[in-house]
């Protein structure tokens, strides 16, 4: 990622005027996380590649889907936007989303003349399908911790479940999964 595209990233800030405690946490949480992106050997990968997606198409079904929260129809705009690609892109995305079946236009209710784009059940199957094998990813990870360990990283986690954002994506999996 362009320097200018990870400033933005990160809310704007320069790497000098970021604290060094949250570079710290940040590098720490990098390297867990691209740890465990790697750990379940590429199966994630394997099951997005085999849905045909491309990453955009990914992304925007993802978001479509709303994990942990009610999904919306949404714009193409606010979806090219949301991802930082061009409306062309995003709209010709969600053009295959549509086509095969995975999403679908619905008009707007305030502009009639304007379309959204909703998920279907079967994309929603696609997006549990990929949720439950990045959750058996995770369990395989956490099998392989320590008890001791495993206490640690449970109560780091679970200190953040009062941002609703997290707890709602936590409610949705354990509907979706076994967990």
């Amino acid at each position: 990622m362009p320097r200018n595209e990870a400033t933005a990233v990160a809310g704007g800030k320069g790497a000098n005027e970021t604290d060094a405690a949250v570079q710290g946490c940040a590098a720490r949480l990098t390297a867990l996380l691209r740890h465990l992106f790697l750990y379940d050997r590429g199966n994630l990968l394997r099951v997005i590649e085999e849905s045909g997606l491309s990453m955009t198409q990914c992304k925007a079904l993802l978001e479509l889907a709303g994990l942990g929260r009610e999904s919306e129809p949404r714009h193409v705009s606010d979806l090219a936007e949301r991802f930082r690609v061009s409306v062309p892109s995003m709209s010709r995305a969600v053009d295959a989303l549509v086509r095969a079946g995975l999403a679908t236009r619905v008009e707007d209710p305030e502009d009639r003349r304007a379309r959204r784009v909703a998920i279907t059940e079967k994309g929603k199957k696609i997006v549990d399908e990929i949720v439950v094998v990045r959750q058996a990813g995770m369990e395989a990870f956490a099998a392989s911790l320590t008890a001791a360990q495993r206490r640690k990283l449970d109560a780091a986690v679970d200190s953040l479940m009062d941002r609703d954002d997290i707890a709602d994506a936590y409610r949705h999996l354990r509907e979706v999964g076994p967990a």
